[in-house]
């Protein structure tokens, strides 16, 4: 099984949404553009011991480290976002989640505008945490890249937020909104999309062309491929939304009547699901995530693209 290639930067964080935080930070991106937008370029030196001060006392810290996690994991990944941004990074939030209409018919939403008080500029943020299986159809030589619901697919996702989202801020009908809100126009563009690629178990396939080198990894296999595999599922653990944002680490062993539950939605329910090899480490004693991977029933992508 590979191994994802990721920094160990965010590995010290108990509290689940400080160490999400601190991977939004420096997480790769899996869209490579003039508009991308990385965090880490902007960080205050004392960022290492704010999160430190957040992790030992998160109650001390924004609400959304000690609040319950929204159901959705876009609506927590915004909620983290307004975090790294306005209070890491210290910019200014002008405006968020705003949809821009036309007689009553939506057109699109401005995910953030936001101030950068380098330049003073004020800038539009369209943001995603995406994750991705490839997967060769029949008849192609190239594989596409879908989201375990596999109506979702990352060619067609990146080409709508470059020449979509992104640019929701030029339309008449957003200019004209902001200037009612009494809002700047933005005049820089930015897009934050970190996440996955899974790669298929044992298959030679290539990266997404244009994708960033560095991008975190994982594996996936069919369930029914799951009494072939060496590996050991009793070191797995089904992860729960929100905690896709890697990456997990837990006090206790693996339970593996949980895992053996989640392979049983695989089966019986037709759902993918997505799991974390763990290592116990030596140095704390905490079960650590070394690697992930999904789970998807015989009939992906085929079965959820009808669904």
């Amino acid at each position: 099984m590979s191994q994802r290639s990721e920094s160990t930067v965010h590995l010290q964080y108990r509290v689940p949404a400080v160490r999400h935080l601190a991977w939004m930070c420096h997480a790769p991106q899996l869209i490579s553009s003039a508009m991308g937008f990385a965090p880490e370029n902007h960080l205050p030196q004392d960022t290492e011991q704010r999160l430190k001060a957040w992790d030992s006392a998160p109650h001390r810290g924004p609400a959304v480290l000690t609040e319950e996690p929204a159901p959705r994991l876009g609506h927590y990944f915004e909620r983290l976002y307004e975090c790294l941004i306005q209070d890491l990074l210290g910019w200014e939030i002008l405006l968020k989640n705003q949809p821009v209409r036309n007689n009553g018919i939506t057109l699109g939403e401005l995910d953030f505008v936001v101030r950068n008080p380098a330049d003073n500029v004020v800038e539009h943020h369209e943001i995603a945490v995406k994750f991705y299986l490839g997967h060769l159809d029949a008849g192609r030589d190239i594989p596409l890249w879908y989201g375990p619901n596999s109506r979702d697919r990352l060619d067609i996702k990146t080409q709508r937020l470059i020449s979509h989202q992104s640019q929701m801020s030029e339309r008449p009908e957003a200019l004209t909104l902001l200037e009612s809100l009494g809002i700047e126009t933005p005049t820089r563009p930015r897009i934050f999309m970190p996440g996955y690629l899974f790669y298929p178990l044992g298959e030679t396939v290539s990266p997404p062309t244009g994708i960033p080198p560095d991008h975190l990894r994982g594996d996936w296999l069919y369930v029914d491929e799951l009494d072939q595999m060496m590996d050991n599922t009793r070191r797995w653990i089904p992860l729960i939304k929100p905690h896709w944002l890697g990456p997990w680490c837990q006090e206790e062993a693996p339970d593996y009547q949980e895992t053996e539950a989640a392979l049983e939605v695989v089966r019986s329910a037709g759902i993918p699901r997505l799991f974390a090899v763990l290592e116990r480490s030596p140095a704390d004693g905490y079960w650590w995530e070394t690697s992930r991977l999904f789970v998807v029933p015989a009939a992906w992508p085929e079965q959820s693209r009808k669904g």
